[in-house]
């Protein structure tokens, strides 16, 4: 640690205002951070953007205080706390980081090391920090919540992934995609959307802007088995209800207010909660499991089977493209991931 720096650039935001207000997110300089117990302490090269991003920065108030946001990047490992057991200095790593300690957007970032993976290799870092909240993110919906087994070629069935054209819902199409036999029914609502849907694993597209139960019934009259709901549940739970099997499975993302949950019952529809922070939130006894999911999406990277969702390369890691960032995402039209490399 001695030979590192005391002082480091980071974005900041100090209070919540505006995307386009220039206060919203600010450069400034901070404090290197030190690694603590199983912490890896990571000079970051390359962060990405996520919805999560622009809404803590128009709900949370710092009161003044500095608030780094960034929960996706890769960097190089150029110092390990005590008992840090599965990484040296000099390893490439990536992860999407916990949400109750700082963000990455800065050039010294401190993680714990039990959800981090080591980088792809054929990937460079702008290209892998868009993988890590939402491969983590489709993986526990569809593997975990879902019940689908990740091994199982001759698992059958329809799946419903909204906002397929999305960081999220284009993970979790290539995983089904790579990883089962399920068809997948995306929805995109854009000619631009519904081709990058498909390139991304999905077999068939629908446009959500219009009644979803009628496209649906059209590719599948007999129903979908299940759903990851990425965006807009509480719109689309009554045409879920409709159009999901009997016994079947939805995993949602997003945020709502409420939601009829009746409209569930007499089909035993199971619903399901995603977060991907939970296991860092709540230090469960299996966190080191969302490593174990980096390296085998990682692996599968390598291999050609996945790729990289990052489509926008806004340039360095600063405060202006941040902004830029934040705006493409409140727009609700971005495709795939932005990502910014460097400071």
């Amino acid at each position: 640690m001695s030979q590192l720096p005391q002082t480091m650039p980071a974005v900041a935001h100090f209070k919540n205002l505006p995307v386009e207000n220039p206060e919203s997110l600010v450069d400034t300089t901070l404090p290197v951070p030190q690694p603590k117990a199983r912490d890896l302490l990571v000079q970051v090269e390359a962060v990405a953007v996520n919805p999560v991003d622009y809404k803590i920065r128009q709900s949370s108030d710092p009161g003044g205080e500095p608030k780094v946001l960034g929960w996706d990047a890769a960097g190089t490992v150029v110092a390990v706390g005590e008992g840090v057991e599965s990484f040296q200095v000099g390893d490439e790593v990536f992860y999407a980081g916990a949400i109750d300690r700082p963000g990455a957007n800065s050039l010294f970032h401190v993680v714990d090391e039990r959800i981090v993976g080591h980088k792809p290799t054929s990937l460079s870092f702008a290209e892998a920090a868009a993988l890590p909240l939402t491969s983590l993110t489709a993986w526990e919906g569809l593997f975990e919540h879902l019940g689908l087994h990740n091994d199982a070629l001759k698992q059958t069935g329809t799946l419903l992934v909204t906002a397929a054209a999305g960081g999220v819902g284009a993970m979790v199409s290539q995983l089904a995609r790579a990883l089962t036999s399920l068809t997948v029914i995306g929805t995109a609502s854009r000619p631009e959307t519904a081709e990058f849907a498909r390139r991304f694993g999905a077999a068939h597209t629908v446009d959500h802007r219009e009644p979803l139960v009628p496209q649906v019934r059209e590719i599948a009259p007999d129903g979908v088995d299940f759903v990851f709901s990425t965006a807009a549940t509480q719109r689309n739970l009554a045409a879920y209800a409709d159009f999901v099997k009997p016994f079947g499975h939805i995993v949602a993302i997003d945020d709502f207010d409420q939601l009829e949950i009746g409209l569930l019952k007499s089909k035993s529809i199971a619903f399901h909660w995603e977060l991907m922070f939970t296991r860092s939130l709540h230090q469960t006894a299996d966190l080191a499991e969302q490593g174990r999911i980096l390296d085998q999406v990682a692996r599968l990277v390598d291999a050609g089977i996945l790729n990289t969702t990052a489509t926008t390369d806004l340039g360095k890691i600063n405060a202006a493209n941040l902004r830029e960032a934040h705006r493409i995402l409140e727009s609700g039209k971005a495709i795939g991931k932005v990502t910014m490399a460097g400071f």
